[in-house]
């Protein structure tokens, strides 16, 4: 292991918005039934400076998402979610040396998320750039597999949005929010060539028609009852 690695590693320790627990804790009486972290249903009592709606970023990254979405939105909490800790390290750092309130991390494997989010804890969710999963449908974040996790901790009428370049994963998504009688309340295959207005209409709110300018695809997808939002590549 490289010593700049090491270097992250060590930093990471330091971090008070970095959460990173044992995955052996988690696992001690096996996959299928998780132990539940301490931090669940207290994400906003914990972590974070007042008590917000808590979005969730999963497979964050380096976290610079995050950290847009935290300053483009600052009402709700972010929740930056990945394995990879010199990856976290950078968000980490950012969110440290600029005394980001409303952002924080977790250092996890997405398929542990519900040990560490109490019922109706999480208002929304955000799964940028995923992988496809091409050989494992299992392993999709938008799979039903995936989409019954997040209901468990959504509250009623929660979304779940997919940024996407993946053609694929964008109809295989929309595909399983119909299928499961989830309502797909936007969506575009051409996002830069739609106008923010014509994709969410009047009533969408400043983060939808702000989010929607910035990247190369988005879909949006909810797990509340009878509710989903869709938005693509």
């Amino acid at each position: 292991m490289g010593h700049d690695k090491l270097r992250k590693f060590a930093e990471n320790e330091t971090f008070s918005c970095l959460l990173q627990p044992s995955a052996s804790e988690l696992l001690a009486d096996g996959f299928f039934a998780l132990r539940d972290h301490a931090v669940k249903g207290r994400w906003n009592e914990d972590m974070f400076d007042a008590a917000r709606p808590l979005v969730l970023e999963l497979g964050c990254g380096k976290g610079e998402y995050t950290i847009d979405l935290s300053r483009r939105e600052p009402s709700c909490n972010y929740i930056g979610v990945d394995i990879k800790g010199a990856r976290l390290w950078k968000g980490a750092k950012y969110a440290h040396e600029h005394r980001l309130g409303n952002v924080a991390f977790l250092r996890t494997r997405i398929e542990f998320i519900g040990a560490f989010f109490a019922p109706d804890e999480v208002s929304q969710i955000w799964l940028t750039f995923s992988d496809p999963q091409l050989k494992s449908e299992n392993s999709r974040l938008t799979s039903p597999v995936f989409l019954e996790r997040y209901r468990r901790f959504l509250r009623p009428g929660g979304i779940v949005h997919l940024k996407t370049d993946s053609r694929f994963l964008y109809e295989y998504s929309l595909a399983v929010a119909r299928c499961n009688g989830l309502r797909v309340l936007a969506a575009t295959p051409d996002l830069y060539g739609t106008a923010p207005e014509a994709l969410f209409g009047t009533g969408m709110g400043q983060s939808g028609t702000g989010l929607v300018q910035d990247g190369t695809g988005l879909v949006r997808g909810g797990t509340g009852p009878q509710h989903a939002e869709s938005v693509t590549p």
